[in-house]
């Protein structure tokens, strides 16, 4: 196993939320997505619009998030896991937004499974079934 695997998937997530926190403090809205094999993180990134339009001009750039923002944020995300069940593959995607100086999270939990890997578990003869033929 290697060392990420070692380390525990909220450990991981603080890892992730630590490397995009002067990302983070640029932002004041978006998505923070991380994917999850084997109850290990690899891919992670935020997915936000550097700059909106209206009317033919562009709006005034918003402050990112404060330190508190990404204090509250962290624990919010962390706090998430408590929600994962089972599944060992997915993604977790935090759409962040501050609105009247208040950071909101919501918090959306993806589960992935591979039909080729239950296939195979669901296929093995059983110890019974093998012996009694």
């Amino acid at each position: 196993m290697d060392e990420v695997g070692q380390l525990s998937l909220v450990r991981q997530m603080d890892i992730v939320l630590k490397e995009l926190d002067n990302e983070l403090a640029g932002l004041s809205s978006g998505i923070v997505f991380v994917q999850i094999r084997n109850n290990v993180v690899g891919k992670f990134g935020i997915r936000h619009n550097p700059i909106a339009g209206k009317g033919g001009t562009f709006a005034a750039v918003e402050p990112g998030l404060s330190a508190k923002h990404r204090e509250d944020f962290r624990r919010m995300a962390l706090e998430t896991l408590n929600h994962k069940r089972s599944w060992t593959h997915g993604e977790i995607a935090f759409d962040f937004a501050i609105r009247q100086g208040t950071i909101l999270v919501d918090a959306t939990l993806e589960s992935n499974y591979n039909m080729a890997n239950l296939m195979i578990r669901y296929n093995k003869p059983t110890y019974r079934a093998a012996n009694s033929e």
